[in-house]
Parts: structure tokens; sequence; C-alpha cells
């Protein structure tokens, strides 16, 4: 185990993606596992294992603090809130709850992926969000759904790498004269070859041709210390809540890890980034947040 997590630091395994993702969590596993073979014999063998372990660990939360933005404080009033929710393709049961929760949320803007439940619901979600992407507005294609209460300045959709197609949302709404920038998108699993490595690619000349504060949200299906997204946003400048809550599997609750997440780059700046507690229903739990931006 110790090996196969060391490997991301000699070459690229697509492979091991999950292993990756997951490293505080082996190494936590494997810190224990070295204690109690100390327990049973002391050995130098085991204390070199420990030693590994350590390692591993103290670098896996490192990896998960370095981008960590530097919170707004509580008492700044918040320039818009954002919802983002994976809520499950076929989680047609709950999408009426679902809706009911996006109008009672407050959000200003709510991005949803695998979204095809709600579309009987867009003409009601229309009375608090009038304005949408995806599901019939720019696309008939339902992966992706943007909610606005304002109306949008800008909007496209378009793909990442070859694998999906229309998996990529870019909008920008105006905010008291802010020009916010907005970008949603939903990768492929990392264990699929290298595709979400070409998709991080296009993801990233998408976002570095932007002016201007931008929010990414959606579901990487990778925790921030996989080598891939590590690599992606050193070289897009975005920053992310720290720690950031877990969203899958939704069984671990909050010991999980974050493959959903909610990123800015200066000078916006997030406020906040909670869970939302109930998954109705959905593989993963969605997130709320609130940005403030450097004046």
């Amino acid at each position: 185990m110790l090996a196969l997590m060391s490997l991301r630091y000699v070459t690229h395994a697509w492979l091991l993606a999950f292993v990756y993702s997951f490293q505080i969590h082996f190494a936590l596993v494997a810190v224990a596992g070295c204690l109690v073979l100390l327990l049973l014999k002391r050995h130098w063998y085991a204390y070199l294992l420990l030693t590994i372990a350590v390692m591993l660990l103290g670098h896996g939360v490192m990896m998960s603090r370095e981008f960590a933005a530097t919170t707004a404080s509580a008492e700044t009033r918040p320039l818009f809130k954002l919802m983002s929710f994976n809520i499950e393709h076929e989680n047609f049961a709950n999408a009426g709850r679902i809706a009911d929760f996006i109008i009672a949320s407050n959000a200003d803007v709510v991005n949803v992926l695998e979204a095809a439940p709600l579309r009987p619901h867009i003409a009601r979600l229309a009375a608090t969000y009038p304005y949408h992407i995806g599901c019939g507005a720019e696309t008939n294609e339902c992966d992706t759904l943007v909610l606005s209460k304002r109306p949008f300045a800008d909007k496209k959709v378009s793909s990442l790498g070859k694998l999906w197609r229309n998996r990529l949302t870019r909008s920008a709404i105006d905010f008291d004269g802010t020009k916010i920038n907005f970008l949603v998108a939903h990768l492929a699993k990392p264990y699929f070859d290298d595709f979400q490595t070409d998709e991080l690619f296009d993801l990233r000349s998408v976002a570095n041709a932007i002016d201007g504060p931008l929010v990414l949200t959606g579901d990487f299906n990778s925790a921030i210390v996989d080598p891939r997204i590590q690599r992606f946003m050193r070289r897009t400048g975005f920053h992310t809540a720290f720690p950031e809550p877990a969203s899958w599997p939704i069984k671990t609750g909050r010991f999980g890890i974050s493959i959903d997440h909610v990123l800015a780059r200066p000078p916006l700046r997030l406020q906040s980034v909670k869970r939302i507690e109930d998954n109705m229903g959905s593989n993963h739990f969605g997130l709320m947040a609130e940005f403030t931006i450097d004046r």
C-alpha cells in the first residue's frame, strides 16, 4: 500500500488515481498498521514503514492545504451565494424534493450536475430562477443545469476532451456592477485511461483565457491531492476552502473525500463552503458557498 501511494512521486499511473485521492486515508491506515506491528515486535523494518507512512500522511495534509484561500471576515457581506450539487442522473424519486430545496435555498446561482431528473421541474424553478442554461437552453442535454436569479451577460456550452459532450458550461453574471465569470465542469473518472488528463488540459486553457473574477465548480471525480488536480491548480491560480467538505462517498459522511469542488480565483474570495447535509437520494453531497470580492 505504501509503495502504491509512493508511485505518485515517480510516475503518472492513471490506474492508481483512486489511491492518490485517498492518500491521507490510506496513510492513516498504514500508520495504524505499523503501530500494530511494533506492538507485536520492535523491529527496524516496522520503524521504516512507520516513517514512510507518516511522511505520506504529512505530505497529504500539506497538499490539501496548499491552495487554501484566506477566508473573508465573517462580518463581510457576501456578494453572492452559490449552490453546487450532483443530484445523480437516476434520482427521479427525489427530484421534487430537490427542486423545493433549490427554491428555498436563497442561492443566487445554482449549478446542478446529472440534472436530468429536474427537467420536468424547469417551469416551476423558473418562478425563482428565470434564467437557465442546459436542459433545453443552449443545449438539449441535461448533464449540467445552471440556474440564475439574474440575467446572463454571457453564456456558452462546450465539451471537454473527447469522452463526453457538453460537460462544460461558461457564463457571466453582473452583481451590482461587478461581472463574475462562472465555469461548471463535470470531469471523467480519473481511472478512465487518460481522458481526465485531456479534460483538465482543455479546462485549464478555458480558465486561463478568462479575465476577471472567476468561479469554477463541479464534479471532478478526484480529490485536491490527486497529482493531476494539483498541477491544474498550480497553473490556473484557483483557491479553495480548507478543509474542503467531504462530498463522496455518502456512507462515510464527513470522513470521505471531496471530489466536488468550489474554486475561486482572486480577486474573488471564498467566504464559506458548507456541505448540504441531506444528500436527498444522490450519491454525492451538495455544497453551498458564499463569495466576497477584494475591491
